[in-house]
């Protein structure tokens, strides 16, 4: 009964928010869903620890596997994250981005096609709702 009152209350919700994140998605803790509208995800995909997904944001695929996704990456408005690419620890996917090839640790990925602009450590610019509500 628990079961199927859950799977009645995910599609009632799915539908209101407009958000398709499917149970067979493996997802890490802390995944971060602001203003969350517009959210597909292939049940084939893989999302790291504190993650944040914003509004209107795909990650499917066309031929089986879908994206993974590193821990701690920000990803855009808009974003289409196609196939099966890798997306480092730390990166950070700006707004309208196609990824369409493997995104290393710590980059600022922007354009269609993606395409790095800026490597190294960019989590100065995430602040994680978490770790905002641990500060004095």
């Amino acid at each position: 009964m628990v079961r199927l009152f859950a799977r009645i209350m995910h599609r009632i919700l799915s539908v209101r928010y407009q958000i398709q994140l499917p149970k067979e998605t493996q997802i890490g803790p802390g995944l971060y869903l602001g203003h969350a509208t517009g959210i597909i995800v292939s049940p084939t995909a893989v999302i790291g620890a504190n993650c944040n997904l914003s509004p209107f944001t795909v990650i499917g695929s066309n031929q089986g596997k879908a994206a993974t996704i590193g821990n701690n990456v920000y990803i855009g408005p808009h974003v289409s994250v196609v196939e099966d690419v890798s997306i480092g620890d730390g990166a950070i996917i700006g707004a309208g981005a196609v990824v369409i090839r493997d995104v290393p640790d710590n980059c600022v990925v922007v354009g269609n096609p993606g395409r790095v602009v800026a490597n190294g450590s960019t989590q100065a610019y995430i602040v994680h709702p978490v770790s905002m509500a641990s500060k004095p």
